[in-house]
């Protein structure tokens, strides 16, 4: 094309003769392949280029992609310290074991909480409740959550205390496996004894006076296990908070304000701890937001008025807000019908103003002892039916 167009202007100017002449010559041999090459090097350099910024752009957006999938994975890798997988490793799932019929239960503090059953190599199933951690990113909450496995698989190992079966942490979704244990939720459980629930079995329907001692002997030794071995005020000790079991068996459950607790390291309220129904708690949480392990006695005498009154709500008469001005003027709960003195004697204990003056519970757990041969046999019997929607009312709940 080039020598084309260079024929073409000496053909037409006639001013220069000799013009047709000299690209004929040798100079036309070397200028004509120089400036093709010059011609082809040039495009060529334009393809590379091209091709070069193409390749960034791929790259930046591989690197784009890659980091998305980094901060996905990051999850999984916050929990991939040897640290972390030592303590951890004992309690992850086996190959063997398979979750079945699991179905969403309620969305709790990481995410789904679900019931099933767990079935283990040897074909044995038990109901199981699976806490998961919610899918996403969310890096502060991963770690959060791992923590939280690693504190259940430290404070678990007591038979009056919420068992954890396994975790996984080896891929996501991350979760805890808790027994589910049946009945389970102990204030549930003292409605369908106070509704006469018919499906109920009767060998747990002669709930009586002797009854709530054994179950508040149980909850107190848990919660002495909690303080003595591990330092851990529990903070939201409540019948909704127990686990009920075969044979009126007890766990504590709800380690939710505990494990703040210990993760904030130290004793003030935190976050959770302040979610905790006012009427449950001592003076000194509401006054001070101080929570110690006399804090818990105060809610265990709380508890046990619950337990004497099949579910009742504690001051039913008073709303929330007029109870610490009327604990301040020395009132407390009246004697529930169906208690006796021992029992009633350990309540007013429990709460006593002042917290050095309310006792230990490994003090407590020798009363229950002592006073359970003067405990009535007599079945429990309450007539009125649990309305849901009163008793959130009278309680002070608002969930």
């Amino acid at each position: 094309m080039l020598l084309v167009d260079m024929d073409t202007k000496c053909s037409n100017d006639t001013s220069l003769p000799t013009c047709y002449e000299e690209s004929s010559g040798p100079l036309a041999v070397i200028v004509i392949p120089a400036l093709l090459a010059l011609s082809t090097v040039l495009v060529v350099t334009l393809i590379l280029c091209s091709l070069r910024q193409n390749r960034r752009r791929r790259l930046s957006h591989s690197s784009h992609f890659t980091n998305a999938q980094q901060s996905l994975t990051l999850t999984t890798a916050s929990v991939s310290t040897s640290k972390v997988q030592q303590a951890l490793r004992p309690w992850e799932v086996p190959d063997e074991c398979v979750l079945e019929g699991v179905e969403f239960w309620q969305t709790g503090r990481y995410g789904p909480i679900c019931k099933g059953l767990l079935r283990k190599g040897d074909g044995v199933s038990s109901a199981v409740v699976i806490k998961s951690l919610r899918d996403g990113p969310d890096h502060p909450e991963a770690k959060e959550f791992v923590e939280w496995l690693l504190f259940y698989a430290t404070v678990c190992k007591h038979d009056n205390v919420v068992q954890m079966l396994y975790c996984q942490t080896r891929r996501l979704p991350m979760y805890l496996v808790l027994d589910a244990y049946s009945p389970g939720n102990l204030l549930h459980f003292l409605w369908t004894l106070r509704n006469d629930n018919s499906n109920t079995p009767e060998a747990v329907t002669n709930v009586s006076e002797r009854s709530v001692f054994l179950v508040a002997k149980q909850v107190a030794a848990g919660l002495d296990y909690l303080m003595s071995e591990h330092r851990l005020v529990h903070g939201d000790v409540a019948a909704r908070n127990i686990l009920i079991g075969p044979g009126l068996a007890v766990r504590v459950s709800g380690l939710g304000v505990a494990f703040e607790a210990r993760t904030i390291m130290h004793s003030a309220c935190g976050k959770r701890a302040t979610e905790v129904p006012l009427k449950w708690q001592a003076p000194e949480r509401i006054l001070m937001q101080l929570s110690i392990d006399r804090s818990d006695v105060w809610s265990f005498g709380i508890l046990i008025y619950e337990l004497i009154t099949l579910g009742s709500p504690p001051y039913p008469e008073l709303d929330p807000a007029s109870v610490l001005p009327k604990l301040q003027a020395s009132y407390r709960m009246k004697r529930p019908e169906n208690c006796g003195g021992p029992l009633y004697d350990l309540m007013k204990y429990c709460w006593m103003w002042s917290f050095k003056d309310r006792p230990a519970f490994s003090a407590i757990i020798k009363l229950l002892d002592s006073s359970l041969h003067l405990a009535a046999t007599k079945p429990l019997h309450i007539p009125e039916v649990v309305d849901i929607f009163e008793y959130n009312r009278k309680a002070g709940l608002f969930s």
